[in-house]
């Protein structure tokens, strides 16, 4: 199982923030289009992301819902078929929402560096800090909780949960940082 350390916050100016992100990786970002359907689960989540080319991932992850760096335990598999994946997951299990965003990604380091825009939600930053076997999740957090100071995001921005929660929400918990 992969391992990585996440840290999400609500973006106020994303061009500032996408133009500190490009300086530290030394380029421009690869732009993805994502549309990510969620599933019940028993334990942790599970989402298929689709790609405009007709490709998808299956992800099943578990991490806990709080700000702040975070550890995050995934496998992801990837389909060329994610409409007949759909429709098996569908059939046994209740899809529990949609999430679509346009993502810029950042490559600082070993850091993905996530500016996306969610529809329904605004912009949001998302740092993945990729872990080896040999790390501990504080490693993670320390280089996780540097980047976010760099880029200039305030620790009064950051959220829990996933996407999923905060369009479940009506936005609710946008509305309160706005």
């Amino acid at each position: 199982m992969a391992r990585n350390v996440e840290i999400k916050a609500r973006l106020r100016d994303a061009e500032r923030v996408a133009a500190v992100a490009a300086r530290l990786s030394g380029g421009e970002p690869q732009l993805i289009i994502q549309h990510d359907i969620f599933y019940g689960s028993a334990q942790g989540r599970l989402k298929l992301r689709r790609f405009p080319d007709g490709s998808g991932e299956l992800i099943a992850y578990d991490r806990p819902d709080r700000p702040g760096p975070k550890t995050s335990n995934y496998h992801i598999h990837r389909t060329a078929d994610p409409a007949t994946l759909h429709q098996a997951l569908a059939a046994a299990l209740t899809p529990v929402g949609e999430v679509r965003k346009e993502r810029r990604l950042y490559l600082v380091g070993r850091t993905r560096v996530h500016i996306d825009h969610v529809d329904g939600l605004g912009d949001y930053l998302e740092l993945e800090v990729v872990l080896a076997a040999h790390e501990t999740p504080e490693d993670g957090r320390v280089e996780a909780e540097k980047l976010l100071q760099e880029l200039g995001v305030a620790v009064a921005d950051l959220v829990s949960g996933a996407y999923v929660d905060l369009l479940a929400a009506g936005g609710e918990a946008r509305a309160r940082r706005d």
